[in-house]
């Protein structure tokens, strides 16, 4: 059994906050059970300059080089795999419909036109859900997006959670992960990206690989 001081710390989704739905929940049951959550703000209050470089850096100052557990949102999940996949203090991580191969995920749904205007204009407005409304964000976030590792060689135990109906980071992403990492285990749910439907489900198989410690396989 995993000790119940050890920390979990949650990662928010794209254009999201910790005061997101997923953020609470888990915070809520966690908690009832002993663990110590922390859910930081990956944007610091600055979305319009957000970069993946720099929300490793809010991950790393929340974790302190300590042993940790990673749950992760859709942006967050693929930031939480590419945290674990450069500190191994990160114990296991559980990914709800992880943005893996993100750059390519964002060129694609984006295309070349919007692409082009973006790179040109310098700031995109895109909607930001936790403020309710279209906010800048700039280029760099893609310029910098683009120097990181589709799918990130961590070797930590993870359970992943997709839904078969994600119209936002097909299933596949998280399909193809799996096939070449032994270490994770995915379960698809019939949901769509959000998951917030499916979240007493989530829970159930989450809490005996966070709490019993049961390894992908076992």
């Amino acid at each position: 059994m995993l000790p119940a001081r050890l920390r979990v710390v949650y990662l928010h989704g794209f254009a999201s906050s910790p005061a997101s739905r997923k953020a609470h929940f888990f915070r809520e049951q966690l908690q009832q059970l002993g663990f110590v959550v922390t859910a930081p703000d990956l944007a610091q209050g600055d979305f319009e300059r957000l970069t993946i470089s720099a929300q490793l850096k809010v991950i790393d100052r929340a974790a302190n080089h300590n042993p940790i557990i990673l749950i992760g949102s859709s942006l967050g999940g693929y930031l939480a795999a590419l945290y674990a996949a450069r500190h191994p203090e990160v114990d296991r991580l559980v990914l709800l419909a992880p943005a893996f191969d993100f750059h390519r995920l964002w060129t694609t749904q984006l295309g070349p036109e919007r692409l082009a205007a973006w790179k040109e204009a310098e700031v995109i407005r895109v909607f930001h859900y936790a403020a309710g409304r279209e906010l800048p964000l700039r280029h760099e976030f893609l310029d910098d997006a683009s120097h990181f590792e589709p799918f990130p060689d961590f070797c930590q135990p993870a359970l992943i959670f997709h839904g078969n109906h994600d119209d936002v980071v097909p299933f596949i992403y998280s399909s193809k992960f799996v096939e070449a990492h032994a270490n994770a285990r995915l379960v698809r749910v019939e949901s769509g990206h959000e998951l917030t439907d499916v979240l007493d489900e989530i829970w159930r198989r989450s809490q005996e690989f966070l709490v019993d410690g049961t390894r992908p396989g076992e």
